[in-house]
């Protein structure tokens, strides 16, 4: 696990000495690191009886399991999101892009510590980051911006001006609606044989990664937002929005101009119609159109 900031628990019980290094996700969660769950997410709280030494904001008045209590701090209240987003602003965490020694390769800003495979085209103006890793015989448009912890598969092309690890907006609000916002601490995976149209804009994870399966193709000005996994051979049409932690299955047909809602998932071989606004899950082989979008009967 990286180690992004070093916070003893003390200050929240004071029984307790350890200290959390990063945070986690209900998905994929790790010891030593800050967590929330949800009173819509405790079904999944087994999850947590793997880790230890773990700060975890709880939803008031659910019941938590001693296995979890036992191996872990539990801070009980009213918005475990909200208290989860506050952890960083209170303890001063920030994770914004850092700037390295930058060497001008081809009209290209490349960032030491770039790995760039053979064959692979890098356009003039474009801006690759020092965490970077890209295969062989890929095209990297002109005007691209590819930002923090990003793999790029074989044979991918990102076409001119797309902004590849982008922050995300993982924000809640205090109890005067002022915005209290976490890092963005996640990366973005894009595999092999993916298309990404120019003027795209695709978030890096919150905290795991967005990833973009193999043989998918994502037209011009769409955006994917953090967290959001996109199957393979998936097809997405211009101006669509993929809001944070939405997903497909394989050989989806995403239409141009659609919005699919956080946390939304569209089953394999589904197809989204022109314009359509999804707000409920989409089983496979299943057509959806209109605002909300429903089943064509």
């Amino acid at each position: 696990m990286s180690k992004y900031f070093d916070i003893g628990v003390e200050k929240y019980s004071p029984i307790h000495c350890f200290r959390v290094f990063a945070p986690a996700s209900l998905n994929c969660p790790k010891n030593n690191a800050v967590m929330f769950i949800t009173a819509a997410n405790l079904a999944k709280a087994s999850q947590l009886s793997t880790v230890k030494q773990c700060l975890i904001y709880w939803p008031k008045n659910h019941d938590c399991a001693k296995e979890i209590s036992e191996r872990n701090v539990i801070v009980e209240c009213d918005n475990p999101h909200l208290e989860f987003c506050r952890f960083f602003q209170s303890n001063n965490i920030v994770n914004t892009p850092k700037i390295g020694k930058i060497d001008l390769i081809g009209g290209a800003y490349i960032s030491d510590g770039a790995k760039i495979g053979a064959g692979t085209t890098i356009f003039p103006g474009v801006y690759i980051d020092c965490e970077v890793v890209i295969g062989a015989n890929s095209i990297i448009g002109s005007g691209t911006r590819i930002i923090g912890k990003v793999t790029i598969g074989d044979h991918v092309i990102i076409r001119e001006n797309s902004v590849i690890g982008a922050d995300g907006l993982t924000t809640d609000r205090d109890e005067n609606g002022k915005a209290v916002s976490m890092p963005q601490f996640g990366g973005v995976i894009i595999e092999d044989q993916v298309e990404i149209g120019a003027n795209t804009v695709i978030a890096r994870g919150a905290i795991d990664n967005t990833i973009i399966h193999s043989g998918s193709k994502i037209d011009n000005c769409c955006f994917i937002s953090h967290n959001v996994e996109v199957g393979e051979d998936t097809f997405i049409v211009g101006e669509t929005i993929m809001f944070g932690s939405s997903s497909t299955g394989k050989q989806v047909y995403v239409s141009g101009n659609a919005t699919i809602r956080n946390g939304i998932h569209i089953g394999e071989k589904a197809l989204v119609g022109m314009g359509a606004v999804v707000t409920k899950p989409v089983p496979p082989n299943t057509t959806v159109i209109g605002n909300p979008a429903k089943p064509l009967p």
